[in-house]
């Protein structure tokens, strides 16, 4: 029996999980999309409330800032009311920011505890966009997560999001060590791919990411921390955006998203923008079938 049990224990980390374990969640930004305000708490609330209302339930969130807007300050209470979980977020792009974010994080992990926190995001497309070095943000998730660690929080993942194509960067597997989580963004409608190719582009993508991971930080776990297809804007090459096409992304790929990777949905709401990806429009009711 000590045997078995001994194998059994050895063999967890690779049996697979169920759809129910993978997280699955929208990113929501700080600010309302009919006023461009800051968020209040009352208004997190109704996007907690509502994610948890669309078919299937959506119990995590991924929110970009700590400081800015007073994210943290409005959104956990909400959070912790509604029984959602929060993808923090700590921007890096500069070092007053970047201690803004720290500062903003820390207080809520002193005042909240960390129950409120599925894992925490150091940087948001840095690499992508030339922001920093791969260093300078190692440097940071390292961190990041020392504070969390001194201050009763040791076990909350701490990791970075960016492009697809930045991660499998080799100039950047410094930022892959350091990461716990690899929270990777993709988009086929950015890469001028028609609908018809979107689905085995993205997954291209996600496995592209894998590899590299799986020979730089063996173990890390791959997360999908961007992804969607828009519901109106500009064509872009082949990609033409349309309910109708969003509607086969969502089919085809969040659906079998589900099952297989942590994921967080773009976006919720958003419909000023263009190209505009949200899932529901301005009377807050769904644009297209979100049921798998």
């Amino acid at each position: 029996m000590t045997k078995l049990i001994h194998l059994l224990t050895t063999l967890a980390p690779l049996l697979p999980l169920t759809s129910a374990q993978y997280y699955r969640g929208f990113n929501l930004a700080a600010t309302n999309p009919s006023t461009g305000a800051c968020k209040t708490e009352a208004d997190w609330l109704w996007d907690f409330q509502k994610m948890l209302s669309l078919p299937g339930g959506f119990p995590y969130a991924r929110v970009y800032a700590s400081s800015d807007c007073d994210t943290l300050v409005n959104a956990i209470p909400a959070a912790l009311s509604a029984g959602v979980k929060l993808l923090a977020g700590v921007w890096a792009e500069d070092n007053a920011h970047f201690e803004a974010e720290k500062a903003a994080l820390l207080s809520a992990v002193q005042k909240y505890g960390s129950s409120w926190m599925l894992a925490c995001s150091v940087g948001s497309e840095d690499l992508y966009r030339g922001d920093t070095d791969p260093n300078t943000l190692a440097s940071q998730i390292y961190d990041v997560r020392g504070m969390l660690s001194a201050n009763g929080a040791a076990g909350i993942e701490v990791g970075h999001v960016d492009t697809w194509t930045a991660w499998v960067d080799r100039s950047n597997d410094n930022v892959t060590v350091a990461s716990d989580f690899i929270g990777v963004d993709g988009y086929p409608y950015f890469q001028d791919v028609s609908i018809e190719s979107s689905a085995s582009t993205f997954w291209d993508s996600i496995n592209a990411v894998r590899n590299v991971v799986n020979e730089v930080h063996s173990g890390a776990w791959v997360w999908v921390t961007e992804t969607g297809e828009p519901v109106s804007g500009p064509t872009m090459g082949a990609a033409v955006a349309s309910v109708e096409n969003a509607q086969t992304y969502w089919s085809e790929v969040a659906c079998a998203a589900f099952e297989q990777v942590h994921i967080f949905w773009y976006v919720l709401q958003d419909w000023t923008a263009s190209p505009s990806f949200g899932v529901l429009n301005s009377d807050g009711n769904t644009i297209y079938n979100l049921t798998c």
